[in-house]
């Protein structure tokens, strides 16, 4: 028999079991390359689909469904078969400068499943399915005269194969942690856990990953979410089987609904599986950009680039015209772009002496981010600027300022949770912030969904614990590899991280003495999280002093080191464990790799995109963590034998 006959009986087998997985359905849709294949239908009146990988069950047969208040459309459902669409072909190819992977070919298969209920249309599932992804949402049809609606809840489920693990982040509670700030997607992950938990009560925030035992990965998210829909979470309903949560009731200290309001017909936003063999699916996806659409065209061409950050080292007292002024000559030795001015500069720099430190950063080819609150009334952050993102008037007025001084951009923190209101915030700051060309970054906030490609002035959100929990807990530091093991390959897969790392100083302290929390990581190690963590733009953890105790070495390479990416490639890893990953800048790649296990890592790691006999240079820890650093020709494997110890790295670029 030939190749594609076997090819055919088995995409045909595929489909036939999926079919059978849903249910009563015979209606699928597989990807482009034939390996992946949803079935969708209805199961006793309730809507169904399933997932299937080369004929391996990774999501089980699963219910959809939309409770609202204009009608129960998660029971005594009818799909239509005529009024269900064919198969389309999408082809959209499209460039970013600010995510993983600067140039994009998109090709999907796509298909409308409609549904109805007492004979009337309820709504249409969409689904698209490219290559290891699959993406779908609602649209809700009019129903009688009614053309808005609020949806109560949604009863989208994800039910995982027998054996399943999970690599889950708990969604924090409303209106706890610091000042009352949570959530804000920064809570610590559990790894290879069992399924049929929900976190902390409150089930899991987004990205989430399961491990379908030997035989691959599945990543669930959403994206495509604007002001016109809240954002959501997964909860454990039962056993295996995990379901769309809203926000929490008490979020935004108990105002505004933890329901969506829409107009009909309207859409949900997107919800996102991606699937694969190994991680490289995971790490390597851009279907959270591949289904979403500019909202606004870009009122200039956005900076991003390098940056330092007093804060993280030198906390609250660095906040003045001074300390400011030292970091601005530091990023200039560096040949960085930026300097962020974190919180109180407000009250301890004030506004005439700000924009005297933007004229002097002039001077040196150095802009400033400056620091806002969010707040108006869900949390008790006193930190000011405060009560101004929050307001129309005193944002755009601000706003106009900036413009007028060349303020670069804003880091804008301390939001209220996932309800619609709040996401209506990120939103209006965003648009009004393009308005006056300046870049966003938000801190103590949610994950953004698509928002790289949907606001061209978005450059990255925290939503992680990042690297300020260093500064606060030696328990952070002491974890700090475990954690880098875990984001390239989960929190960073689907959005741009600003986690503010890559610190070379010894004591998170402004002298580097041996007070407050110990880095324990290697110099190397700050080096490959320069790479790993993604983040268009990057203020770095470095100090002054850096440019005389840090090794040369090291110091040349963050002066270098890129923030936007055209490629990247997963390499190797386990969540938790190690990762190795390569990113490359225009002709250039960059190879990282970090180790949290205590025994070291020894690989030989296959690098087919350079060519044999090219010369790397390799940065690389011994057994103490002494980093040096050596040029080798690639072999005619294209292989690099190294050893990462606990808590190192290597970077390789050739």
């Amino acid at each position: 028999m030939t190749k594609r006959f076997i090819n055919s009986v088995i995409i045909g087998w595929f489909a036939i079991s999926a079919t059978a997985a849903a249910g009563q359905s015979d209606e699928v849709l597989t990807s482009p390359d034939g390996r992946l294949t949803i079935s969708v239908g209805c199961d006793k009146g309730t809507p169904v689909y399933g997932v299937e990988y080369d004929g391996i069950t990774f999501i089980k047969p699963s219910p959809l469904g939309l409770k609202t208040n204009v009608g129960d459309f998660t029971s005594g459902m009818a799909m239509n078969i005529s009024e269900t669409t064919s198969t389309d072909k999408v082809k959209a190819e499209y460039s970013l400068p600010n995510i993983k992977k600067s140039h994009v070919d998109y090709n999907a298969n796509r298909r409308e499943f409609s549904f109805t209920k007492d004979g009337k249309k309820a709504f249409d599932v969409i689904f698209e399915v490219s290559d290891n992804n699959v993406a779908f949402r609602y649209r809700l049809h009019p129903q009688d005269k009614a053309l808005c609606c609020v949806i109560e809840k949604e009863t989208t489920g994800f039910t995982m194969p027998d054996g399943t693990t999970t690599f889950l982040c708990p969604q924090s509670g409303p209106m706890g942690g610091f000042a009352r700030t949570s959530p804000s997607y920064e809570t610590p992950y559990t790894l290879d856990d069992a399924v049929g938990k929900n976190g902390w009560g409150n089930g899991y925030s987004f990205p989430c990953l399961f491990r379908n035992g030997d035989k691959g990965w599945t990543l669930i998210s959403e994206t495509g979410i604007s002001g016109d829909y809240c954002a959501s979470h997964l909860a454990c309903e039962s056993g295996a089987k995990y379901v769309i949560a809203y926000p929490h009731p008490g979020e935004m200290n108990g105002f505004g609904s933890a329901t969506a309001a829409i107009m009909l017909p309207g859409m949900t936003p997107w919800r996102t599986i991606t699937v694969g063999e190994s991680l490289a699916p995971i790490v390597e996806t851009t279907i959270p950009f591949d289904v979403v659409k500019p909202l606004y065209e870009a009122s200039k061409k956005y900076d991003y680039g390098k940056g330092t950050w007093s804060w993280i080292i030198k906390m609250d007292s660095s906040c003045s015209f001074e300390g400011q002024k030292s970091y601005i000559d530091f990023a200039a030795a560096l040949g960085y772009e930026s300097v962020l001015v974190d919180a109180l500069w407000d009250s301890r720099i004030g506004y005439d002496k700000i924009e005297e430190l933007a004229r002097y950063g002039k001077t040196k080819g150095v802009d400033l981010y400056l620091w806002y609150n969010s707040n108006g009334h869900w949390n008790d952050a006193p930190m000011g600027p405060r009560g101004v993102m929050s307001d129309i008037v005193k944002r755009r007025k601000d706003m106009a300022w900036m413009q007028k001084i060349g303020i670069r951009g804003i880091k804008v923190d301390f939001f209220a949770g996932d309800k619609q209101e709040t996401m209506r915030l990120y939103h209006d700051i965003l648009a009004d912030a393009n308005d006056y060309g300046i870049l966003v970054i938000f801190h103590g906030c949610t994950l953004p969904r698509g928002w790289e490609r949907m606001y061209p002035n978005y450059a990255a959100s925290e939503a992680v614990l990042a690297s300020e929990n260093l500064h606060f807990s030696q328990g952070s530091c002491d974890t700090e590899a475990i954690n880098a093991c875990i984001h390239p390959i989960v929190r960073n897969t689907v959005g741009s991280m600003d986690f503010g790392g890559s610190a070379l100083n010894r004591y998170y302290n402004s002298a580097n003495e041996p007070r407050g929390s110990k880095r324990v990581t290697s110099d190397v190690y700050a080096l490959a999280t320069a790479v790993l963590f993604q983040s268009p733009v990057q203020h770095f953890a470095l100090a002054p002093n850096n440019l005389t105790d840090a090794p040369s070495w090291a110091i040349d390479f963050m002066k270098g080191v890129p923030t936007t990416w055209d490629d990247i490639k997963f390499i190797d890893g386990y969540p938790g464990k190690y990762v190795v990953i390569a990113r490359r800048h225009g002709d250039k790649w960059y190879v990282a790799g970090v180790n949290a296990m205590k025994e070291p890592v020894k690989l030989d790691v296959k690098l087919p995109m350079i060519s044999a006999g090219d010369m790397l240079t390799v940065y690389a820890d011994n057994a103490s963590l002494e980093g040096s650093v050596k040029d080798v020709k690639l072999n005619k494997k294209q292989t690099v034998s190294v050893t990462i110890p606990c808590n190192g790295g290597f970077v390789a670029v050739n």
